[in-house]
């Protein structure tokens, strides 16, 4: 009691105030970082018990929007290259150029392993990502099914194999896919921030209590999507990784696969107007998550930023020593992170992320704001 009697006569209530704020908001991060987070590292999917005795054939099915002539040569090579000894590769084409298709077609004489399948694009009646996954769920020949997109890059010939061995553990796999390398700013933002969301729900996820997967590499079932009749959500044009798996996940039917051999990167495809716009858009089935989940999420940002600004607020009006523990503080606190991004980010393959870290740790909450303002208008792509 002397010492509080002390600090009160020294600091005031004010600063009282202020040293207890600093403090709460550091343990709130330091649970995130060490029991969230901090589980990451050392997670291992093979402690689950197995439900099958060997990895399944597997149905690899690609949604093709475009005529996409990268994708065919340069992407889709690399899925067929795959080190696995058993699995298809379903591309539906939505779209109207019939040459395009019958390229496709010519595709299965030298890649047998090839299915493909069309839906006629018609103006008049737009074709969801939903509707052409189902399409390519009902033409796919084996159970176990995982999806990707085509500008998502596999980083090896193990991830298909890293990928079918998580169904003899789980009903549904999720994986992680990042952003590609590049250079600049712009780039680095992305993929932290694609990265740190990842771990948001890879962390809930090796807890058993998950809630989403990433639309670029995730596997379930036939036996998952047809006894749950089908996607959710029909009048949106998103949340098949997310709200349809909030549907149909539970705490033992998901196995997570972390390796960097598992990794996939998406291509991009302009710089952080581009990016904002795909946030948005994504980001729009935000709304609909459990309460549990958005106030998970929003802890973590909030405890962040406001630990951030009590210690800007010590820093520029309480004495000398009171600005010293406070730089202390941050110190403990950046310390800690870096340790725990560079560990999070050498399992996920995120290589040479942590060293520019304080400068993602220090905008996004101030990002993640603005996303959240344009939030609050409407986006008519999502809606039906």
């Amino acid at each position: 009691m002397q010492f509080f009697d002390d600090f009160l006569a020294c600091y005031g209530w004010e600063g009282a105030a202020l040293a207890g704020s600093m403090l709460l908001l550091l343990c709130v991060q330091f649970h995130y970082y060490i029991f969230a987070y901090g589980r990451i590292p050392g997670y291992k999917n093979s402690r689950r018990a197995a439900e099958l005795d060997s990895e399944p054939p597997v149905s690899v099915v690609v949604p093709l929007f475009s005529e996409d002539y990268s994708f065919v040569e340069e992407r889709l090579p690399l899925i067929l290259a795959q080190n696995y000894p058993d699995f298809e590769v379903v591309i539906v084409y939505v779209g109207h150029d019939s040459d395009f298709y019958e390229e496709l077609v010519r595709l299965k004489q030298s890649f047998p392993q090839i299915v493909t399948t069309k839906i006629h694009l018609d103006p008049r009646f737009p074709i969801s990502r939903k509707m052409a996954l189902n399409v390519g769920i009902k033409s796919a020949h084996h159970e176990c099914m995982v999806f990707t997109s085509t500008d998502a890059v596999p980083q090896t010939d193990r991830w298909l194999a890293l990928m079918a061995k998580g169904f003899t553990r789980g009903e549904i796999v999720v994986g992680y896919c990042g952003v590609e390398r590049g250079k600049g700013f712009a780039n680095y933002m992305m993929r932290a921030w694609r990265m740190m969301h990842g771990v948001d729900w890879i962390a809930r996820a090796v807890r058993r209590n998950p809630y989403r997967g990433t639309l670029h590499n995730i596997g379930f079932t036939k036996n998952i999507y047809f006894g749950s009749k089908g996607f959710s959500h029909l009048n949106m044009n998103i949340g098949e990784d997310d709200l349809y798996m909030q549907k149909v996940m539970t705490h033992d039917n998901v196995s997570v696969i972390l390796s960097p051999r598992a990794t996939l990167r998406e291509k991009t495809w302009g710089g952080m107007r581009w990016w904002m716009g795909q946030l948005r858009y994504y980001g729009s089935a935000f709304p609909f998550y459990p309460q549990q989940v958005k106030n998970y999420i929003q802890w973590e940002l909030g405890s962040r930023a406001l630990f951030f600004i009590t210690a800007a607020c010590a820093l520029a009006v309480m004495p000398f020593e009171y600005k010293i523990a406070a730089l202390v503080l941050v110190l403990v606190r950046y310390l800690l992170v870096a340790i725990q991004v560079r560990r999070i980010a050498r399992r996920l393959g995120e290589a040479s992320m942590a060293g520019c870290y304080f400068v993602y740790d220090l905008l996004s909450p101030l990002w993640a704001f603005l996303l959240g303002v344009m939030l609050l208008r409407r986006d008519d792509r999502v809606w039906r």
